[in-house]
């Protein structure tokens, strides 16, 4: 792009007036000694470096807006089945502890039975209990044991000395997977 010196003339003819409103004759060699004025192109590519640069900045936040969006579904995804996982294992709890106290009339007849005729129920009374402790349900051992009002409920005292300890075991109390499903009955001394 040639540029219009000040020692050039106009092609029309007038007044001589600013350089910049005067028309460019290209008919007319380019002084190489004088030196250009670059102003006038920098802001067109400066312009356009800043879009581009506006561009990209743009595009890194979009980047990071989708980003954070993906980490917070995949968060919410992993939470949600998290939560899944453990109300599926309260469901199932709940519903085989169900079964295990539905069970618990069973046992209360076998215990009964057992009473009165150990040799002849031991083996099966043994074996359904074995079965049902692999599955969470557990005896408590409570005969001369210090009273806990949590795990036991005292429907006759006897007087004695000292803190009250468990004299007789009148119905036994079970624990499912370590939480008391029904508290034993028991004749409490002290």
């Amino acid at each position: 792009m040639s540029e219009a010196t000040p020692e050039s003339t106009p092609s029309t003819p007038g007044p001589v007036t600013d350089s910049s409103t005067q028309p460019i004759d290209d008919t007319q060699p380019i002084d190489d000694t004088q030196p250009i004025d670059d102003t006038a192109a920098a802001p067109d590519d400066g312009a356009e470096a800043e879009i581009a640069l506006t561009e990209v900045e743009l595009a890194l936040i979009d980047r990071d807006e989708w980003m954070d969006r993906a980490q917070r579904i995949a968060a919410d995804f992993e939470n949600f089945r998290r939560r899944h996982a453990t109300q599926r294992a309260d469901d199932i709890d709940r519903a085989t502890g169900r079964l295990a106290e539905a069970l618990l009339p069973v046992l209360d007849a076998c215990e009964a039975a057992f009473l009165q005729h150990p040799a002849e129920i031991e083996p099966l009374f043994n074996l359904m209990l074995s079965e049902l402790k692999k599955q969470g349900l557990e005896s408590m051992n409570l005969h001369e044991q210090p009273f806990d009002p949590h795990l036991a409920d005292a429907v006759l005292h006897e007087p004695g000395d000292g803190e009250p300890v468990v004299s007789e075991v009148l119905r036994s109390g079970y624990t499912w997977n370590g939480k008391v499903l029904r508290p034993a009955m028991v004749k409490v001394r002290g």
